[in-house]
């Protein structure tokens, strides 16, 4: 055979080789599946000493996006938002959290800074995603903000806003 065939063959098969070795599985987790949707709902505005003032409807719109990342589309009478947060599953919920600047923002550093930069390749046997995460990426008193019930196809996220300099919550509950 001449060289320029030997070598084109060659590269061929180098091609085929690294095609043959990435991952295939596109396919979304189930949880993610599972999790994606329209959830219907009320929206409360509950003040800073716990007291609700008042509630609307709402509805959520759940759509995955990434590995273990979801955007919501919350709106309603007085709420119109839409965030990405990554999830991780517990027991039979499954926990939100921020991701990128808004986690950085709340928590005081990147996501990924924990121990193993965010991977589940070292979780503990027994561990849930959610138990890992904590671990790695959070302190004990911080806050998080909602999740899915997974027995009753449900959905709760709390946003935090401002009037006026005072703080006060709108509270997001709807099922699917």
């Amino acid at each position: 055979m001449k060289r320029p065939t030997k070598i084109l063959i060659t590269g061929i098969l180098a091609v085929l080789t690294v095609a043959a070795c990435e991952s295939s599985d596109d396919t979304p987790d189930d949880v993610g599946v599972e999790i994606q949707g329209t959830y219907t709902g009320t929206i409360s505005r509950i003040e800073s000493n716990g007291v609700s003032s008042d509630s609307f409807t709402g509805t959520a719109t759940v759509t995955l996006i990434g590995d273990r990342e979801i955007e919501v589309h919350c709106y309603g009478l007085d709420l119109d938002t839409t965030l990405v947060l990554n999830y991780y599953e517990h027991q039979d919920e499954v926990n939100v959290c921020l991701t990128g600047d808004a986690f950085e923002n709340m928590y005081g550093h990147r996501l990924g800074a924990g121990h193993a930069g965010g991977m589940m390749g070292d979780m503990h046997d027994g561990e849930s995603e959610w138990e890992h995460h904590m671990e790695d990426e959070h302190q004990e008193d911080d806050e998080h903000f909602g999740g899915f019930g997974m027995t009753d196809h449900s959905f709760g996220f709390d946003f935090r806003m401002t009037n006026e300099g005072n703080p006060y919550t709108l509270r997001f509950q709807g099922q699917k």
